[in-house]
C-alpha cells in the first residue's frame, strides 16, 4: 500500500536535495521525473529504490500499483508538495529516486573499445545530449571531468534519455584518466579547431574522444591527448556545440568500427576565451 506523506514530511525535504550536487554526494543517490524516464530505467535493470507521486497520478495510473507490488516503495505526495521535489516548471507528478553508480576510470577504461570523455564540459544540456549519443553509437562508458557538470544533475538525466541508466559512468581529473589509459592501452583523441580533419580511418581502437569545455576548449586535458582531430566543416557557421561535435566524432567512430573494427568517440566543443571553438579545419 502506498505511503501517504504530510506536506512537511522529512522525507520530501531528502528528496528536494537531491537536486544539488552536494545532497546527492551526501545521499549517494539521485532522483529523475517522469513516467518516461522511469519506464527507461527499469528496462535498463537500472535499481529503483522509491517512487513519489501524487495520488492524482498514482490513480491514473495502474503501472505504479504493480511497481509496488514489485517491492519498490511508493510515497503519495500532497498537490502542493509535488512542485518542490520537482526540478522541471510543469512537475509531472512522478519522482524516482535510484543510487549513484560510478566507476573508477580504471575499470571504465579497461577492455574497452570506444569511450567518451567529457573534459570538463560545464553545460547539462550538452553532456546529456553527448551521453544520449554515446549510447547510440557503441560507447563502453563515459568519463566526466571532475571540474564539469556531475553527471546526475537533473538535466543531464533528462537529456540523456535513458542513457545515464544504461551506460558505465566514471567522474576522474586528467592524471587519473591518462594513467587508466596507459594501463589499458586506450589512445586518447581530443577535438580541437586546430587539428587534422576528422576521418574515420584515423579512429584506432581502443580510444577515447576527448570533448573539451564550451568556453576553454580542451584546456588542462590538451596535454593528455596524443592526437588531435578537428571537425571539417563546410559551411559559414563559425562553430558547432560540444554535443554536435561530439556526436559527429562518435558516428565516425562507429563507421571505423563497421569498416575496419576500429573505433572512436566523443567530441569537444571549444573556443578560446569568450568565444566557442571553431572546429573547421
Amino acid at each position: 500500500m502506498a505511503v501517504r506523506l504530510g506536506v512537511h514530511a522529512d522525507r520530501l525535504a531528502g528528496v528536494r536535495a537531491l537536486q544539488s550536487p552536494k545532497g546527492r554526494r551526501a545521499q549517494g543517490r539521485f532522483a529523475f521525473e517522469g513516467l518516461t524516464m522511469l519506464e527507461e530505467a527499469l528496462a535498463s535493470r537500472f535499481p529503483v529504490e522509491e517512487i513519489y507521486c501524487t495520488e492524482t497520478m498514482y490513480d491514473a495510473t495502474p503501472r505504479l500499483g504493480e511497481l509496488e507490488s514489485r517491492g519498490i516503495t511508493v510515497f503519495l505526495v500532497d498537490e502542493r508538495s509535488a512542485p518542490h521535489i520537482s526540478d522541471v516548471r510543469t512537475p509531472s507528478g512522478v519522482v524516482a529516486v535510484a543510487p549513484l553508480r560510478l566507476r573508477p576510470v580504471e575499470e571504465l577504461l579497461a577492455g574497452a573499445a570506444l569511450i567518451l570523455v567529457l573534459a570538463d564540459v560545464s553545460d547539462p544540456g550538452n553532456a546529456g545530449t553527448l551521453l544520449r549519443s554515446a549510447d547510440a553509437f557503441g560507447c563502453d562508458g563515459v568519463a566526466f571531468g571532475s571540474l564539469g557538470v556531475d553527471p546526475y544533475n537533473p538535466k543531464v538525466v533528462r537529456g540523456s534519455m535513458g542513457a545515464i541508466f544504461r551506460q558505465p559512468i566514471s567522474v576522474a581529473d586528467p592524471p587519473a584518466l591518462s594513467a587508466a589509459a596507459a594501463t589499458a592501452g586506450v589512445n586518447l583523441v581530443g577535438l580541437a579547431a586546430h587539428g587534422a580533419c576528422l576521418e574515420s580511418r584515423q579512429l584506432e581502437r581502443p580510444v577515447a574522444i576527448v570533448v573539451g569545455n564550451e568556453r576553454h576548449g580542451l584546456g588542462r586535458w590538451a596535454t593528455l591527448c596524443e592526437r588531435v582531430l578537428a571537425i571539417p566543416m563546410q559551411g559559414p557557421s563559425e562553430s558547432l556545440s560540444a554535443a554536435v561535435a561530439g556526436s559527429i566524432a562518435l558516428y565516425e567512430a562507429g563507421r571505423a568500427f563497421v569498416h575496419q573494427g576500429s573505433a572512436l568517440r566523443s567530441c569537444q566543443e571549444s573556443g578560446a576565451d569568450p568565444k566557442s571553438q571553431d572546429y573547421r579545419c
